[in-house]
């Protein structure tokens, strides 16, 4: 099974130890970043990715899906910043494994997310409405104390570190 995060036609396709990585990362990344309430929005967005809640090949999003709020372009470099951080291994040295991969993965998705304008709109025949941004009242505003990570709760039992037990 995979998973497919996409911005209109531009997709990243991973498998599902491919997706855990990613979101782990974003996750240690998000977490450092996070101070709005759409920050912690889209923070809950990626807990929403986490395999281990809700299942193996059935995660991801579309860009085009996000409610980019008041300052979509605002939005776009908070996710922006949120790659590059993660790019520059932040916090990566507490991972109890070596992601090979994870550059590769935030290069491509970095360029997608710099190459997708949140106002314009998506592609004839193109699907929308896959993904539910959480609502604000769905924002990630509690922490992991054990992990310092943004988690869902109180709508979550763990973050993605409890869940997968690599951290």
């Amino acid at each position: 099974m995979a998973n497919v995060f996409t911005a209109g036609r531009e997709r990243l396709d991973l498998s599902n130890g491919g997706t855990d990585v990613f979101v782990e990362v974003l996750m240690l990344a998000v977490s450092a970043l996070a101070e709005s309430e759409w920050e912690r929005r889209f923070a809950a967005l990626l807990n929403q990715q986490d395999q281990h809640a809700m299942g193996n090949g059935v995660v991801g999003f579309d860009l085009a899906d996000v409610d980019w709020g008041e300052d979509p372009y605002a939005a776009r470099d908070f996710v922006l910043r949120t790659v590059r951080l993660a790019r520059r291994r932040h916090r990566w040295d507490e991972l109890r494994y070596d992601p090979p991969h994870a550059e590769g993965y935030l290069r491509r998705y970095e360029a997608m997310v710099a190459g997708f304008d949140p106002l314009d709109p998506p592609p004839p025949g193109f699907l929308t409405g896959c993904t539910d941004f959480p609502a604000p009242e769905e924002a990630a505003s509690a922490s992991c104390l054990r992990h310092r990570v943004l988690s869902g709760l109180p709508q979550w039992d763990a973050c993605v570190f409890c869940n997968s037990g690599l951290l």
